[in-house]
Order: structure tokens, then C-alpha cells, then sequence
């Protein structure tokens, strides 16, 4: 059976501590969770998902199959020096720190297997989008092990390195610019008279099924957008708006600002 070592057990980690549970993946007996400091944290994720802990004690690193590095970004350095000793010189390392390359990881961890993943905060529900890269090292058979693992908490694509600063200002941050969204579409409702939760349930839906409409793959955006906007209708009238207010631009600002920060955070820690 395949034994994975958390390092880190924050949000992300319970996350896909989630999805490998619930989905039956892995028994929750061989995923063991370590964090440097706070060990309530550690007894909330042994009591939800019966999981193994790890205090100070690196020893459970010496036989894992898989470790996760799931810490903090700021801690990624001192975190490595500290585990490097005892990993598992056959283990395969799957990263979910925005930022730290596989180059980076290797200088302090060894030429071994590496992937890098990027999840979004959906992946607490099973409904991440994410990104996957790897060195050269990983096997084909270790891929699809992989992506079979990630595949508990959503989707799973893989894309080039280069790619994952595009990657974490689309789908890593892009929850946040879609609650954003919704907050000003329901405060614009309520200015109207709608009750919130009524403004709620509509655009949650609204968005939902657009989405869907979406991935049926059999219409673009742009075709889409064309069906639903009559000449001379209230849609035309309210893409008037966005035109002239220039969202288009905005949103290309929203990504080209958070794809610059990401490489800007990554050059931090090489």
C-alpha cells in the first residue's frame, strides 16, 4: 500500500486529505501529516479523517511513497533542509507551493521524481481545477498514479512548468475574481429591490449553467454570448455597459498582474 507524508497541514492538505479519504483512495491509516508548529491542527485532521500524525519525529519520511510539501511558501526553505535527511530516496515528491520551481525543490531535496501541482480552494468540495507539471523523472506509470490521486478533489490537467504562472492567476486565484464577481452582480440586485438570497440563487445558477453550456465543447464563448443577446434587448444593452467601462481590459490587467506576482514570488525562493 502506498504511503503518503503530508509536510504542511493547512488548508490544501486537508483538502486533498479530503478527496484521498472520501474517495477511498488511500486508507486513511497510510497518509501520515506533519507541521512544524501547530499541533492543534494536526488533532483536528487525525479526528475528521482518522489519519496519522507526525509531531517533531521525521522517521515517518524514511519509507513514504509519496510526500506532499504543502507548507507555506516563506517556510519552503527551511522546511527542506530540515526533511531532506530523512526522505525516502526512492519517494516521489508532489509540491503544491505556488511559486517553488522543480529546480528549486531538486537543489534541496535531490534529483528524484517531482511533480508540481496547482489546486484552487474548490478542491475543499471536489471541484478543483488543476495543473500538474513534472521533471523528467517521473514515470508514465507514476503520472497516472498521480493524476488518479489528484483526480479526488477535481480535474486534472497537465501543462508545461512555464505555464503555471498563467496557471495560478486563471484557475489558482480565479475563484477569488469569481466571488468578486458575485458580490458586486448581488449587490447590484439588491440596490434594484431583490432580495439577497433570491440574487444569490439566481446568479449561482445562472453561473452554474452557463458553465455547463460551456463544457458541452460544442459552442465558443463568443457563439454562446451571441445566442443569448438579441439586437436591441436588455443583454445588448447591459455588454454596452461592460464595453464602455472597459472590462475587457481589466481583466486582462487581473491576469498579467497575477501571473506577473507569481513569477516575481518564485524568483524569491530559487
Amino acid at each position: 500500500m502506498t504511503k503518503i507524508v503530508f509536510v504542511g497541514a493547512g488548508s490544501m492538505a486537508e483538502a486533498i486529505i479530503n478527496g484521498l479519504t472520501k474517495e477511498e483512495k488511500v486508507a486513511p491509516e497510510f497518509i501520515h501529516v506533519m507541521n512544524k508548529s501547530d499541533v492543534d491542527q494536526l488533532q483536528l485532521l487525525k479526528k475528521t479523517y482518522n489519519v496519522q500524525i507526525v509531531c517533531e519525529e521525521k522517521k515517518a519520511l524514511t519509507d513514504a511513497n509519496i510526500v506532499f510539501l504543502a507548507m507555506k511558501p516563506k517556510d519552503a526553505k527551511v522546511a527542506f533542509t530540515e526533511i531532506a535527511p530523512f526522505i525516502n530516496k526512492n519517494a516521489t515528491i508532489i509540491s503544491v507551493i505556488a511559486g517553488v520551481t522543480i529546480q528549486t525543490i531538486t537543489n534541496y531535496l535531490g534529483r528524484r521524481p517531482i511533480a508540481r501541482v496547482m489546486p484552487n480552494t474548490s478542491a475543499a468540495i471536489g471541484l478543483s481545477a488543476t495543473a500538474i507539471c513534472w521533471n523528467d523523472l517521473v514515470t508514465e506509470e507514476e503520472k497516472i498514479s498521480i493524476i488518479h490521486l489528484l483526480e479526488s478533489i477535481g480535474t486534472v490537467k497537465a501543462v508545461e512548468e512555464e505555464d503555471l504562472h498563467v496557471v495560478t492567476a486563471l484557475s489558482g486565484s480565479g475563484p477569488a475574481y469569481f466571488y468578486y464577481f458575485a458580490e458586486q452582480f448581488e449587490a447590484a440586485a439588491i440596490k434594484h429591490g431583490m432580495d439577497k438570497s433570491d440574487a444569490r440563487h439566481l446568479f449561482v445558477q445562472t453561473m452554474e449553467g452557463a458553465a455547463q453550456m460551456l463544457k458541452t465543447g460544442n459552442a465558443e464563448p463568443l457563439e454562446l454570448r451571441r445566442r443569448v443577446t438579441s439586437p436591441g434587448g436588455t443583454t445588448e444593452a447591459g455588454l454596452e455597459q461592460l464595453i464602455q467601462h472597459n472590462v475587457k481590459d481589466a481583466i486582462f490587467a487581473c491576469i498579467d498582474a497575477a501571473q506577473n506576482k507569481s513569477r516575481v514570488l518564485g524568483k524569491q525562493y530559487e
